[in-house]
């Protein structure tokens, strides 16, 4: 005698999609990929934005892209407030990074990814595309233990105390930019160790939910709004602690934030706050770097690695996929 087990349409509709927009971020990396080395940042990123944008219409999702990489009037790029999917199908919202890290594909450099998130309508944070301040750590810390107008000399010494070591086993990742200095020398200043990165801060924030494997501890600083929600995303999947503040330091920008219902320009988000309802999250390899191997062209085979998550059920997949239709990624 056989039994079955029933899942709920709305589990079995999310399990559908997570598979489905593995498709989406791997058509986005192959098609990067294409451009890999050629110096050619803006062209790669265009192909990757094409290439996820069909893919995303084929979907059977009403879905409002709420993080993206510009306004409307800055098409072709998949802009806030865009429409994508068949239309039959449950209201989504979406962020998206066709291409994180277009000057790491450009110069071949490890760590370009092609990223999304999808979670239910209304539940993701709609902001503008605007730097954001950061601050995450991976989970198993009491809550609090950083905070995000703390200095990172007391983040880091209340991070070793919380894990139980010397400051000097404390390392911290960092864009790699002046606007730094003053974060990396105050890490630095009370023995923490710093991991500096050209670009790639979704990858960076996601590093230090395994510090074990990865060696980061902690991200901090200040990088883009839209990989901002998307590192909330993954980290509202796999767990861990951050805290966020969009830096809405002009009056054009405090005025596009009120349109899309910021009235606190100073308010600090925590992943809750950005993602508040269950989410998807995937990304697919460009370039091979810690996070994730990348897109390999052979004869007649084209091999992906994207790791998918989801938030319902803290699963964590990796999935090494072999195109054979290269037909269909020319196309792209």
């Amino acid at each position: 005698m056989s039994s079955t087990i029933t899942v709920p349409a709305q589990h079995a509709l999310e399990r559908i999609l997570s598979l489905e927009i593995v498709r989406v971020t791997e058509r986005a990396a192959v098609s990067a990929a294409r451009l890999r080395g050629r110096g050619k940042d803006k062209a790669s990123d265009q192909a990757a934005v094409d290439a996820m944008r069909r893919e995303l219409n084929k979907l059977p999702i009403e879905g409002t892209v709420v993080i993206g990489e510009g306004e409307l009037d800055e098409a072709p790029m998949l802009f806030i407030g865009e429409k994508v999917g068949t239309r039959n199908g449950p209201k989504v919202d979406i962020a998206v990074d066709p291409l994180e890290g277009t000057i790491l594909c450009a110069k071949n450099m490890p760590g370009a990814i092609a990223t999304m998130a999808m979670a239910e309508g209304g539940t993701l944070l709609n902001a503008p595309d605007v730097y954001m301040e950061k601050i995450a750590i991976g989970p198993g810390y009491p809550k609090g233990v950083v905070q995000l107008d703390a200095s990172s000399e007391e983040n880091i010494l209340n991070l070793a105390k919380a894990k139980g070591v010397k400051p000097e086993e404390i390392t911290a990742c960092i864009l790699d930019r002046p606007r730094h200095a003053e974060l990396i020398a105050g890490v630095r200043k009370v023995g923490g160790a710093v991991k500096l990165i050209s670009d790639g801060d979704v990858a960076g924030v996601i590093d230090c939910a395994d510090s074990e494997t990865t060696g980061v501890d902690i991200y901090l600083g200040i990088g883009g709004a839209p990989e901002g929600v998307l590192a909330a995303a993954a980290l509202r999947c796999i767990g861990g602690q951050m805290q966020c503040r969009l830096q809405l330091d002009t009056e054009e920008r405090r005025a596009r934030g009120v349109t899309m219902g910021i009235t606190d320009p100073r308010k600090i988000y925590e992943i809750e706050d950005m993602v508040k309802g269950d989410c998807l999250f995937a990304a697919t390899g460009v370039t091979t770097g810690s996070f994730l191997r990348g897109v390999r062209f052979r004869k007649d085979v084209i091999e992906t690695e994207t790791v998918v998550m989801r938030s319902i059920t803290g699963t964590v997949r990796y999935i090494r996929a072999e195109h054979r239709q290269l037909d269909k990624f020319h196309l792209d």
